[in-house]
């Protein structure tokens, strides 16, 4: 029902935008009147109250505990939207952000990144200039469209670090164009390009450092537009639109993956890249579900491959908190079995010694859970299977 509420505002926003358009008012008038009538924010309290809805989507927990991590997710939402849109978001002068982080989290974010993005325009053109660090891994993307537009968040062009010619002193410079520079390392800019994506990826996040980036645009002053009518209002729109279209498109993801539950699955890639995901990278999603006694058992043997990691998320696909809890293990963190092969335990509390790769549930019984094969040779499928906890030490 919220998402049928949401649709019809924002026919009726658009019906409005014509109607005004048709009386030969100008879109910089139509956003001063939306601006100054106060429709403009009263529309976007609409389309936040609607985004609600999400927390009552099939599949969703009824609980007190995970209704609350759900509102909580929605201002995580709400504040990235206003960062991304409002406060940053003038293609002239663009800005590297930590919008996705610590405490701002979608979509399976990846606990062994550094995110960071800017707000671009195909209009233009840029350049990304820094160090290169010593992190892992080091992909920049250019994604097009939104979460809550049609054609979703598309992964339109990305390289990695490895494909890029470097200095000696680990300095080096990107170039975002329509048109392909000669000899300089260059990242395809799409006419309808919205935003570019860093991602770090460490292996050993204690002892790397990251690299070490600016972003300016070519032939630009550095200086942001002034603040306008036109410029609030559709910030205030985009915004709403990202909070509501990034809640129900993972919300969908979070009941189709109880489908098969305590099971991995390769994700399919097109979807995952159309949602802004990495084209490296080999996505396996599922549910898990444990109950108190219960320890969920995975075993694989990791391919030849850049990097692996497995997380942990919650019902609404934020990773756990990883700051002050193990709710993941990558290639560089995990102990090995004598044969190279990985055993990863999730478990609600610590089974015990002789066991490695304990994953702590953080206090949920139920959630997402994501390993990823990054730049693999092959795609092995990690097998999964529920065994009492007192059980675990004895397995072979």
């Amino acid at each position: 029902m919220k998402a049928f509420l949401m649709k019809l505002l924002a026919t009726y926003r658009n019906f409005a935008l014509l109607m005004l358009k048709l009386r030969g008012k100008t879109p910089d008038d139509v956003a001063s009147e939306r601006i100054v009538s106060g429709k403009a924010w009263d529309e976007f309290c609409d389309s936040l109250k609607a985004a609600g809805g999400v927390l009552l989507f099939p599949g969703a927990p009824r609980d007190a505990f995970n209704q609350a991590e759900g509102y909580r997710y929605l201002t995580r939402l709400v504040r990235a939207g206003l960062e991304a849109f409002i406060e940053s978001a003038d293609p002239r002068a663009p800005v590297l952000l930590r919008l996705c982080n610590e405490t701002v989290k979608l979509g399976s974010d990846n606990p062994d990144n550094y995110y960071q993005n800017a707000t671009v325009s195909g209009e233009y053109e840029y350049r990304i200039h820094g160090t290169r660090g010593t992190v892992h891994y080091l992909g920049f993307g250019v994604q097009k469209g939104q979460y809550g537009q049609a054609g979703g968040m598309q992964t339109a062009a990305y390289v990695d670090a490895s494909t890029l010619h470097i200095e000696p002193d680990g300095t080096f410079e990107l170039i975002l164009s329509r048109t392909q520079p000669a000899g300089k390392n260059w990242l395809p800019l799409d006419p309808e390009a919205s935003l570019v994506i860093v991602r770090q990826t460490f292996g050993d996040r204690e002892n790397e450092r990251i690299a070490e980036l600016k972003i300016e645009r070519i032939g630009g002053d550095g200086l942001p537009s002034p603040v306008t009518a036109a410029a609030i209002e559709k910030g205030l729109n985009t915004a709403s639109t990202f909070v509501a279209g990034a809640s129900f498109l993972f919300a969908k993801w979070g009941r189709d993956f109880q489908k098969e539950e305590n099971i991995l699955t390769l994700f399919d890639p097109a979807v995952a890249t159309a949602a802004g995901g990495d084209p490296n990278i080999r996505y396996y999603h599922n549910y898990w579900r444990l109950a108190p006694d219960e320890a969920l058992v995975i075993d694989v043997m990791p391919p030849e491959c850049d990097a692996w990691n497995f997380q942990l998320d919650n019902h609404w696909l934020e990773s756990l908190d990883y700051r002050y809890y193990r709710i993941h293990v990558n290639q560089h963190t995990a102990k090995y079995r004598a044969d190279g092969a990985i055993r990863v335990v999730v478990a609600h509390r610590d089974p015990g010694p002789g066991v490695d790769n304990w994953i702590n549930t953080v206090g949920h019984d139920c959630g997402v859970m994501t390993w990823r094969w990054i730049r693999a040779q092959s795609h092995p499928t990690p097998q999964v299977r529920i065994v009492k906890l007192a059980e675990v030490a004895r397995l072979p």
